[in-house]
């Protein structure tokens, strides 16, 4: 972890509207990849920590010198619901009607507004957090994988074995 950033890292956590299950397919999943990896390959985000859920995310993050923490989050967050919007569109999915709302800036609306974003001041509560990132999937009520790392859409294998399967994550001892 940099300290001598602008920015302390982050947990981040975004939630389906309305905690709907659209996450459960891996092409949704392959979408928020994709996007972290444009977002780390671009130089504006180290990521420390993350896992997909069947309806919202959590990550820990940090956002680079030169970039406005803001500006990220919005950018990630609009592109990755407009590219879930298109694949249902292309598809014909029903549940994109599940995602219609009344808003003046929106017709379709994937994530709830209000994302959850704490900074991370102290090496304890960063790793309360990435311990939590890396339970959640072993939990209730999902129950996704025995083990953390055995869950493939999360950062746990790749502090279990150093084996980095995505290529954006970054350890947070360096």
């Amino acid at each position: 972890m940099k300290y001598n950033s602008a920015y302390h890292p982050q947990f981040i956590t975004a939630t389906i509207l309305e905690w709907k299950h659209l996450l459960q397919d891996d092409a949704f999943k392959n979408i928020i990849i994709s996007s972290l990896q444009f977002l780390h390959k671009e130089g504006s985000i180290v990521i420390y920590a993350f896992v997909i859920m069947p309806n919202h995310i959590h990550m820990i993050w940090q956002i680079q010198d030169g970039y406005v923490q803001d500006k990220i989050q919005q950018r990630f967050l609009k592109f990755t619901a407009q590219q879930m919007k298109f694949r249902m569109m292309d598809e014909r999915n029903k549940m994109l009607n599940d995602f219609l709302v009344k808003a003046k800036d929106r017709t379709y609306q994937i994530w709830e507004r209000n994302s959850l974003s704490i900074d991370l001041w102290t090496e304890k509560v960063f790793l309360q957090k990435l311990n939590y990132i890396h339970d959640n999937p072993c939990k209730h009520p999902w129950y996704l994988a025995q083990y953390p790392e055995e869950y493939k859409y999360s950062s746990a294998k790749f502090y279990y074995s150093g084996i980095d399967d995505f290529g954006f994550l970054s350890h947070y001892r360096g």
